[in-house]
């Protein structure tokens, strides 16, 4: 592998007239041809004067049809080899779908690097939002000219979470540059075309909710989760008190999706939230965290018993300091308890810097209170200073992120001896933040009466900056949204905001002509390897993969684009703040089969030791979707399948049984994962579409019963 320096190389950059004035001239400071994740031409570079930095991924010239494809990074953006290397790159490949499709890809770190403002541009939304990402979409076609002899006639931008929320703005404000957009489990505010208004939200102050939930109920949402799930009673409230009732009730008003209530208890992208947002939030509200515990309408002053115990404001020391690369190798934290810790320290970044920098610590003297999302400002040594929030907390070991250059350096500087102070006020108050911060949004109606807020009332937090600004739901090209039904990150409530937003921008024949929006059912934020399994089930028996549903969607982007060929929409209702999709395929609509799962009949069944039940699958693919490829059984929740049916590819609906016999005691969940494909493919690599469904099997001994 050789590395050019190419301002004296074959790619020439001097002509290039940036079109935004407010970046300097491009330059490439690094070309090579790479192998990983799969073969291409790795260009890098960035925009003179700014912290714009991009990298484009050329593809062999063979499979170049004239198209480019732009991925955003979730959450904040902030890097610009996100998709074209390392953990993500490899698990998603998506320099081979962009092969795949006839493209070259394009990555930038959206206008910044890390959590950090451009010091040029400031707090402004418009340069993280899309100004960034789209300066770098016109140089890459400047390049891509030169590498394959023609820039590409169509170029299409697409991301989920953060990047989900930008790629529309994209395709809103740098008209030309994208002819088609795939947002995917996103949100935010609507307002006039060309604003340039931070986003108010109601995702971070529905986390709070969540999170409160999770301090409530403590080891009864065990009960809550079993309740919800197949075969369960329904009745997720029972055995809670009234104060327990009412969070959880508001919550799921809120939109928190039925059927994933243990993720509840498994804080990842909501946690970072909170950890990147918390000091922005105290320093613009400063308000509501002093109200919370002086201020009649308050829980913390009217109703103190429900806090008090959990209060945590003490100085501790100190006793280890861990990065990424302990938490992934040393056995001491091998246990399910850390995975959650595990897997977001992994994300920490490919290098070996990265890897092994201070990510979390020991604390040594903290007594009882609540741990979650507590504040950690470093109170000594060459740290002094630092606020940080816990991300998670597993005993003693605290993981905490922070805003601006406390993201970037974590606990970096800290040593064995250094003084923390550990308080956890503000975010006891963040808990019940969401009944006083509320969106001119229906989620929120709940707690209004004829308009008026029933508790007092703050402005709606902002997002950051980074974040881009407010939707406005006008743009020229085509847009396909895509939103999972169990996304406990953004929640599905999210997915219907910017339906709203091309109504009344584009009203009813704009909408049906430019816009779609597809459910993807028993689809979490992530991949399902990243959740942590429940009691009696593994995360991939009741959550799919949802890789297949999104390259089949992109060449449905393709297709609409390009050749007018409109892709199949969802149809759904929303009730109560859950999304609710019809039973039938024929009427649901969208690409995902749908798939019912009965044991002896029923959604649940009470058998004895060495009982034969028989399971039975029904799967439907939506008209003109394709048909079932796959039908695999797991018979107990651990993950396995082990049994697969013949199927021949050739049929829409299928109806299946086989036996299972269970030989022991406990509460076990058939799953059926049924797979379908456009062309019928039993063979293909791509674009297999996943659905699932569950049942319940209890076994016990007559004894028992």
């Amino acid at each position: 592998m050789t590395t050019v320096d190419t301002r004296a190389s074959e790619l020439e950059s001097a002509s290039y007239v940036v079109t935004d004035p407010f970046f300097g001239a491009p330059y490439i400071d690094l070309d090579e041809e790479r192998e990983r994740p799969s073969p291409h031409r790795f260009v890098h570079g960035g925009f003179e004067g700014t912290d714009t930095r991009f990298a484009f991924y050329f593809v062999p010239a063979a499979s170049y049809k004239g198209r480019m494809f732009q991925p955003l990074e979730g959450g904040h953006g902030g890097n610009e080899v996100t998709f074209g290397g390392g953990m993500l790159g490899e698990m998603f490949q998506r320099i081979k779908l962009s092969e795949d499709l006839g493209g070259y890809m394009v990555e930038s770190n959206q206008g910044h690097i890390g959590d950090d403002f451009d010091a040029k541009a400031g707090p402004d939304p418009s340069l993280y939002g899309h100004r960034g990402s789209a300066e770098s979409a016109r140089f890459s076609k400047h390049v891509a000219e030169q590498v394959y002899g023609s820039a590409p006639a169509y170029s299409y931008v697409w991301g989920g979470s953060g990047g989900g929320r930008r790629s529309p703005l994209c395709l809103e404000n740098a008209p030309g540059v994208w002819q088609g957009a795939m947002p995917m489990t996103s949100g935010g505010e609507i307002a006039e075309p060309g604003n340039n208004a931070c986003v108010r939200t109601g995702g971070i102050t529905g986390f709070g909710q969540m999170f409160n939930v999770q301090r409530l109920l403590k080891d009864k949402l065990l009960d809550v989760v079993d309740a919800m799930a197949p075969g369960g009673s329904g009745d997720p409230f029972a055995g809670l008190d009234t104060h327990q009732r009412e969070q959880l009730a508001l919550l799921y008003r809120l939109g928190y999706p039925a059927g994933n209530e243990s993720m509840i208890a498994e804080p990842m992208g909501q946690m970072w939230l909170w950890t990147a947002m918390a000091q922005t939030l105290i320093e613009e509200g400063p308000d509501y965290f002093a109200d919370f515990w002086t201020t009649p309408g308050y829980v913390g002053h009217d109703e103190p018993q429900h806090v008090e115990k959990d209060v945590l404001n003490q100085v501790v020391t100190v006793s280890r300091v861990l990065s990424a690369r302990d938490l992934n190798t040393d056995p001491a934290f091998a246990g399910i308890e850390f995975q959650t810790m595990r897997i977001l320290a992994s994300m920490m970044g490919t290098s070996d810097v990265s890897y092994d920098m201070p990510y979390a610590v020991v604390l040594e003297g903290l007594g009882d209170g609540y741990r979650t999302g507590t504040g950690v400002k470093v109170l000594s040594g060459e740290a002094a200073g630092r606020q940080l929030y816990a991300t998670g907390v597993v005993g003693d070991v605290f993981a905490c992120d922070g805003r601006g250059e406390a993201n970037l350096k974590r606990f970096s500087g800290v040593q064995v001896g250094d003084q923390v102070h550990v308080d956890n006020r503000d975010f006891l108050a963040f808990c019940y933040i969401a009944r006083h911060h509320l969106l001119d949004d229906p989620s929120c109606d709940s707690l209004r009466l004829d308009g008026q807020p029933i508790y007092p009332a703050h402005e709606a937090p902002l997002m950051s900056p980074l974040m881009g600004a407010c939707y406005s739901g006008a743009y020229e090209g085509k847009l396909l949204w895509q939103h999972h039904t169990h996304d406990s990150s953004v929640w599905p409530l999210n997915g219907l905001t910017y339906h709203r937003a091309v109504l009344g921008a584009q009203g009813p024949e704009g909408l049906a002509e430019n816009y779609r929006l597809r459910w993807i059912q028993n689809a979490e934020h992530g991949p399902a390897a990243m959740v942590p399994p429940e009691p009696n089930r593994a995360s991939n028996t009741r959550l799919i993969d949802v890789k297949g549903m999104h390259e089949q969607s992109l060449r449905d982007l393709v297709l609409w684009v390009e050749q007018g060929i409109e892709p199949a929409g969802s149809t759904w209702s929303d009730v109560d703040g859950q999304i609710v999709l019809p039973d039938s395929a024929k009427e649901r609509g969208g690409i995902q089969p749908v798939v019912v799962v009965r044991a002896n009949g029923g959604a649940r069944t009470d058998v004895t030791p060495g009982s034969k039940v028989e399971l039975t699958v029904h799967a439907e693919v939506p008209p003109d979707s394709g048909s079932v490829i796959s039908v695999e059984w797991d018979f107990d929740g651990t993950g396995t399948f082990p049994f697969r049916h013949e199927v021949n590819g050739t049929q829409s609906e299928v109806r299946l049984s086989t036996t299972h016999t269970y030989d022991t005691a406990g509460t076990f969940y058939a799953s059926a994962r049924v797979q379908s494909h456009r062309h019928g493919d039993l063979t293909a690599t791509d674009c297999r579409i996943e659905n699932l469904a569950q049942a319940r099997i209890v076994v016990t001994s007559r004894g028992e019963q």
